[in-house]
Protein backbone atom coordinates (compact mmCIF):
# COMPACT_ATOMS: atom_id res chain seq x y z
CA UNK A 1 0.00 0.00 0.00
CA UNK A 2 1.15 3.42 -0.99
CA UNK A 3 2.12 5.91 1.69
CA UNK A 4 1.15 9.19 1.13
CA UNK A 5 3.11 10.53 4.56
CA UNK A 6 5.93 8.76 6.31
CA UNK A 7 7.80 10.29 9.63
CA UNK A 8 11.08 7.84 10.04
CA UNK A 9 12.51 8.92 13.73
CA UNK A 10 11.46 12.06 14.41
CA UNK A 11 13.29 13.98 17.19
CA UNK A 12 12.94 17.43 18.52
CA UNK A 13 14.15 18.58 22.05
CA UNK A 14 13.04 21.33 24.50
CA UNK A 15 13.78 22.59 27.67
CA UNK A 16 11.15 20.60 29.34
CA UNK A 17 9.73 17.91 26.41
CA UNK A 18 11.10 16.00 23.23
CA UNK A 19 9.80 13.98 20.54
CA UNK A 20 11.63 10.91 20.95
CA UNK A 21 12.56 8.61 17.33
CA UNK A 22 8.50 9.48 16.24
CA UNK A 23 8.00 7.10 13.17
CA UNK A 24 4.37 6.43 11.47
CA UNK A 25 3.32 6.25 7.87
CA UNK A 26 0.14 7.18 6.94
CA UNK A 27 -1.22 5.16 3.61
CA UNK A 28 -3.05 6.92 0.30
CA UNK A 29 -6.85 7.14 1.23
CA UNK A 30 -6.59 6.13 4.87
CA UNK A 31 -7.76 8.51 7.93
CA UNK A 32 -5.19 8.42 10.79
CA UNK A 33 -6.38 9.28 14.20
CA UNK A 34 -3.64 11.16 16.60
CA UNK A 35 -4.39 10.69 20.09
CA UNK A 36 -2.95 11.50 23.07
CA UNK A 37 -3.27 13.88 26.00
CA UNK A 38 -2.31 17.43 26.15
CA UNK A 39 1.42 18.18 26.28
CA UNK A 40 1.89 14.44 24.73
CA UNK A 41 3.55 15.93 21.50
CA UNK A 42 0.85 15.50 18.54
CA UNK A 43 1.06 19.08 17.76
CA UNK A 44 4.85 19.38 18.11
CA UNK A 45 4.78 16.50 15.43
CA UNK A 46 2.57 17.91 13.22
CA UNK A 47 4.65 21.35 13.30
CA UNK A 48 7.21 19.30 11.73
CA UNK A 49 5.60 17.62 9.49
CA UNK A 50 4.63 20.88 7.83
CA UNK A 51 8.04 22.57 8.47
CA UNK A 52 6.82 24.80 11.18
CA UNK A 53 9.32 24.43 13.43
CA UNK A 54 13.04 22.40 13.21
CA UNK A 55 13.59 19.03 13.56
CA UNK A 56 16.20 15.45 13.46
CA UNK A 57 15.01 13.09 11.39
CA UNK A 58 13.27 12.18 8.05
CA UNK A 59 9.45 13.14 6.65
CA UNK A 60 8.33 12.41 3.07
CA UNK A 61 5.07 13.77 1.84
CA UNK A 62 4.33 12.18 -1.90
CA UNK A 63 7.26 10.37 -1.62
CA UNK A 64 9.40 13.65 -1.58
CA UNK A 65 11.34 15.21 1.01
CA UNK A 66 9.18 17.44 3.10
CA UNK A 67 12.52 19.80 3.72
CA UNK A 68 13.31 19.69 0.12
CA UNK A 69 10.40 20.01 -2.02
CA UNK A 70 8.32 22.35 0.79
CA UNK A 71 7.47 24.21 -1.91
CA UNK A 72 6.06 22.06 -3.90
CA UNK A 73 4.33 19.70 -1.33
CA UNK A 74 2.59 22.90 0.80
CA UNK A 75 0.32 23.68 -2.99
CA UNK A 76 -0.99 20.02 -2.13
CA UNK A 77 -1.80 20.27 2.15
CA UNK A 78 -4.86 21.51 3.26
CA UNK A 79 -3.97 22.71 7.50
CA UNK A 80 -5.98 23.41 10.19
CA UNK A 81 -4.37 23.94 13.20
CA UNK A 82 -5.28 24.42 17.00
CA UNK A 83 -3.54 28.06 17.11
CA UNK A 84 -4.35 28.90 13.54
CA UNK A 85 -5.89 31.84 13.15
CA UNK A 86 -6.79 34.60 10.66
CA UNK A 87 -6.31 38.46 10.86
CA UNK A 88 -9.91 39.64 12.17
CA UNK A 89 -10.01 42.82 9.68
CA UNK A 90 -10.53 40.37 7.18
CA UNK A 91 -13.70 38.97 5.71
CA UNK A 92 -14.28 35.56 3.81
CA UNK A 93 -14.55 38.08 0.96
CA UNK A 94 -11.23 39.37 1.33
CA UNK A 95 -9.98 35.41 2.41
CA UNK A 96 -10.70 34.37 -1.38
CA UNK A 97 -9.13 37.39 -2.98
CA UNK A 98 -5.98 36.49 -1.22
CA UNK A 99 -5.93 32.61 -1.57
CA UNK A 100 -6.93 32.61 -5.17
CA UNK A 101 -3.03 34.51 -5.95
CA UNK A 102 -1.52 32.19 -3.74
CA UNK A 103 -3.07 28.19 -4.58
CA UNK A 104 -2.69 27.68 -8.05
CA UNK A 105 -6.34 24.73 -7.83
CA UNK A 106 -7.96 27.55 -5.69
CA UNK A 107 -11.94 26.62 -6.36
CA UNK A 108 -13.65 29.99 -5.71
CA UNK A 109 -16.82 28.18 -6.52
CA UNK A 110 -16.29 25.64 -4.00
CA UNK A 111 -15.06 27.72 -1.43
CA UNK A 112 -18.09 30.34 -1.44
CA UNK A 113 -20.74 26.27 -1.69
CA UNK A 114 -19.00 25.37 1.72
CA UNK A 115 -19.72 29.16 3.64
CA UNK A 116 -23.36 28.87 2.31
CA UNK A 117 -23.59 25.74 3.37
CA UNK A 118 -21.98 26.28 6.55
CA UNK A 119 -24.10 29.71 6.76
CA UNK A 120 -21.06 31.77 7.29
CA UNK A 121 -21.29 35.60 5.89
CA UNK A 122 -19.00 36.06 3.25
CA UNK A 123 -18.92 39.71 4.04
CA UNK A 124 -18.69 40.46 7.81
CA UNK A 125 -15.35 40.81 9.38
CA UNK A 126 -13.82 37.67 10.98
CA UNK A 127 -13.80 39.51 14.51
CA UNK A 128 -17.12 39.02 14.98
CA UNK A 129 -17.38 35.35 14.25
CA UNK A 130 -17.79 32.96 17.06
CA UNK A 131 -15.33 30.33 17.65
CA UNK A 132 -17.45 27.62 15.97
CA UNK A 133 -17.94 29.90 12.99
CA UNK A 134 -13.58 30.65 12.52
CA UNK A 135 -13.31 27.12 12.94
CA UNK A 136 -15.60 26.03 10.36
CA UNK A 137 -14.11 29.05 8.13
CA UNK A 138 -10.15 26.99 8.77
CA UNK A 139 -11.54 24.24 7.65
CA UNK A 140 -13.49 25.61 4.43
CA UNK A 141 -9.93 27.39 3.26
CA UNK A 142 -8.12 24.17 3.92
CA UNK A 143 -10.85 21.60 1.93
CA UNK A 144 -10.94 24.66 -1.32
CA UNK A 145 -7.63 24.65 -2.71
CA UNK A 146 -8.37 20.83 -3.36
CA UNK A 147 -5.66 19.52 -1.88
CA UNK A 148 -4.31 15.52 -1.20
CA UNK A 149 -3.29 15.62 2.22
CA UNK A 150 -5.31 17.10 5.04
CA UNK A 151 -3.26 17.66 8.41
CA UNK A 152 -5.85 18.68 10.90
CA UNK A 153 -5.35 19.60 14.75
CA UNK A 154 -8.02 20.02 16.53
CA UNK A 155 -10.21 20.86 13.81
CA UNK A 156 -13.51 20.07 14.96
CA UNK A 157 -13.11 21.85 18.60
CA UNK A 158 -15.90 23.69 20.36
CA UNK A 159 -18.25 22.75 17.10
CA UNK A 160 -22.10 21.50 18.14
CA UNK A 161 -22.30 17.64 17.37
CA UNK A 162 -24.35 18.86 14.00
CA UNK A 163 -21.62 21.08 12.45
CA UNK A 164 -19.09 18.46 13.83
CA UNK A 165 -21.42 15.58 11.91
CA UNK A 166 -21.59 17.47 9.10
CA UNK A 167 -17.82 18.01 8.76
CA UNK A 168 -17.16 14.23 9.38
CA UNK A 169 -19.22 13.85 6.31
CA UNK A 170 -16.76 16.06 4.34
CA UNK A 171 -13.90 14.28 5.65
CA UNK A 172 -15.59 11.02 4.90
CA UNK A 173 -16.31 12.67 1.12
CA UNK A 174 -12.74 13.78 0.56
CA UNK A 175 -11.28 10.46 1.23
CA UNK A 176 -13.58 8.47 -1.25
CA UNK A 177 -11.19 8.67 -4.23
CA UNK A 178 -8.44 6.66 -2.45
CA UNK A 179 -6.10 9.16 -3.64
CA UNK A 180 -6.13 11.80 -0.88
CA UNK A 181 -5.61 11.45 2.99
CA UNK A 182 -5.59 12.79 6.31
CA UNK A 183 -3.99 12.91 9.79
CA UNK A 184 -6.67 14.12 12.29
CA UNK A 185 -5.69 14.67 15.58
CA UNK A 186 -8.32 15.40 18.06
CA UNK A 187 -9.70 14.81 21.46
CA UNK A 188 -13.25 14.14 20.21
CA UNK A 189 -12.44 10.15 20.14
CA UNK A 190 -16.00 9.26 19.17
CA UNK A 191 -15.11 10.99 16.13
CA UNK A 192 -11.96 9.22 15.34
CA UNK A 193 -14.07 5.94 16.28
CA UNK A 194 -16.58 6.62 13.62
CA UNK A 195 -13.95 7.27 10.91
CA UNK A 196 -10.51 6.53 11.41
CA UNK A 197 -9.02 3.89 9.83
CA UNK A 198 -5.98 4.09 11.58
CA UNK A 199 -5.15 5.01 15.57
CA UNK A 200 -1.74 6.52 16.15
CA UNK A 201 -1.18 7.32 19.81
CA UNK A 202 1.81 9.65 21.13
CA UNK A 203 2.64 9.91 25.12
CA UNK A 204 5.14 11.56 27.10
CA UNK A 205 7.14 12.75 22.88
CA UNK A 206 6.90 8.77 21.98
CA UNK A 207 4.24 6.61 19.97
CA UNK A 208 2.95 4.18 21.96
CA UNK A 209 1.27 2.54 19.52
CA UNK A 210 -0.34 2.77 15.62
CA UNK A 211 -2.80 0.07 14.59
CA UNK A 212 -5.32 -0.20 12.63
CA UNK A 213 -8.59 1.17 14.59
CA UNK A 214 -10.30 -2.27 13.97
CA UNK A 215 -7.71 -4.33 15.54
CA UNK A 216 -7.48 -2.14 18.18
CA UNK A 217 -11.14 -1.82 19.50
CA UNK A 218 -12.06 -5.62 18.11
CA UNK A 219 -8.41 -7.43 19.55
CA UNK A 220 -8.16 -5.14 22.73
CA UNK A 221 -10.21 -5.43 25.54
CA UNK A 222 -10.65 -4.75 29.39
CA UNK A 223 -10.66 -7.53 31.98
CA UNK A 224 -12.15 -6.78 35.39
CA UNK A 225 -11.17 -8.78 38.37
CA UNK A 226 -10.63 -9.60 41.81
CA UNK A 227 -7.61 -8.95 43.78
CA UNK A 228 -7.03 -12.81 43.83
CA UNK A 229 -7.49 -13.19 40.29
CA UNK A 230 -5.35 -10.34 39.14
CA UNK A 231 -2.83 -12.95 40.82
CA UNK A 232 -3.29 -15.62 38.67
CA UNK A 233 -2.29 -13.26 35.57
CA UNK A 234 0.86 -13.55 34.12
CA UNK A 235 2.42 -10.03 33.24
CA UNK A 236 2.94 -10.55 29.83
CA UNK A 237 0.01 -11.17 28.96
CA UNK A 238 -1.62 -8.18 29.71
CA UNK A 239 -0.63 -4.44 28.22
CA UNK A 240 -1.39 -2.21 31.75
CA UNK A 241 -3.45 -2.46 34.50
CA UNK A 242 -5.10 -0.31 37.12
CA UNK A 243 -6.45 -1.07 40.73
CA UNK A 244 -9.45 0.49 41.57
CA UNK A 245 -11.53 0.58 44.75
CA UNK A 246 -13.17 -2.70 44.36
CA UNK A 247 -11.85 -4.85 41.08
CA UNK A 248 -8.86 -4.81 38.95
CA UNK A 249 -9.22 -3.50 35.50
CA UNK A 250 -6.87 -5.02 33.33
CA UNK A 251 -6.06 -4.06 29.73
CA UNK A 252 -5.97 -7.11 27.61
CA UNK A 253 -4.11 -6.82 23.96
CA UNK A 254 -5.41 -10.31 22.40
CA UNK A 255 -8.86 -11.26 23.78
CA UNK A 256 -9.16 -14.15 22.71
CA UNK A 257 -6.05 -15.67 23.37
CA UNK A 258 -6.83 -14.22 27.12
CA UNK A 259 -10.15 -16.27 27.09
CA UNK A 260 -8.49 -19.13 26.43
CA UNK A 261 -6.11 -19.20 28.46
CA UNK A 262 -7.36 -18.01 31.93
CA UNK A 263 -11.13 -19.23 31.15
CA UNK A 264 -12.31 -15.31 31.33
CA UNK A 265 -16.11 -15.31 29.96
CA UNK A 266 -16.71 -12.03 29.82
CA UNK A 267 -14.07 -8.88 28.64
CA UNK A 268 -15.57 -5.55 27.80
CA UNK A 269 -14.81 -3.95 24.45
CA UNK A 270 -12.40 -0.87 24.38
CA UNK A 271 -13.30 2.67 23.41
CA UNK A 272 -10.10 4.93 22.79
CA UNK A 273 -10.99 6.76 25.83
CA UNK A 274 -10.36 3.72 27.83
CA UNK A 275 -7.50 2.90 25.76
CA UNK A 276 -5.61 6.52 26.79
CA UNK A 277 -6.47 6.02 30.36
CA UNK A 278 -5.34 2.60 31.11
CA UNK A 279 -1.99 3.36 28.94
CA UNK A 280 -1.37 6.70 30.33
CA UNK A 281 -2.65 6.09 34.10
CA UNK A 282 -2.04 2.77 34.31
CA UNK A 283 0.90 0.18 35.95
CA UNK A 284 2.72 -2.39 34.23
Amino acid sequence: MENILEVKNLNKKYENFELKDVTLKLPKGMIMGFIGENGAGKTTTIKSILNIIDYKGEIKIFNLDSKKNEKKIKEDIGVVLDDMFFPEILTPNDIDSILKSIYKNWDSSLYYKYLTNFNLPSNKVIKTFSKGMRKKLEIITALSHHPKLLILDEPTSGLDPIVRNDIIDIFQDFIQDEECSILLSSHITTDLERIADYITFINDGKIVLSKTKDELLDQYGIVKCTDEEFKKIDKNDYVKYRKMKYEYEVLVENKKDFKVKYDIKVIDKITLDDLMVLMIKGEK
